[in-house]
């Protein structure tokens, strides 16, 4: 479930420096965040923090990239370079 953020964005600059997988970016005009980085925060905090921050709640879960919190948990670890746990059975 990757995150986007709708037209009642304030360009207020929270949200970016709260991505810690560089997610969210200016776009022309306003910003943005990449689906392809974005895990809602899991793997490094409960909650989004950018949802957290924001002061208009313009940021929501994108009905086109609808991903379990598993899906989530699998991008962040490949984007941490972090191997699976081939040992479950």
């Amino acid at each position: 479930m990757a995150l986007i953020i709708t037209d009642e964005c304030i360009n207020c600059d929270v949200c970016e420096p709260e991505c810690p997988n560089d997610a969210i970016s200016q776009g022309e005009e306003i910003y943005e965040i990449d689906p392809n980085l974005c895990t809602e925060c899991v793997g490094h905090y409960h909650e989004p923090q950018c949802v957290e921050v924001c002061p208009v709640d313009c940021i929501i879960v994108n009905p086109d990239r609808i991903e379990s919190k598993e899906q989530l948990q699998d991008k962040y670890q490949n984007l941490m370079g972090i191997k699976k746990n081939n040992t479950d059975k």
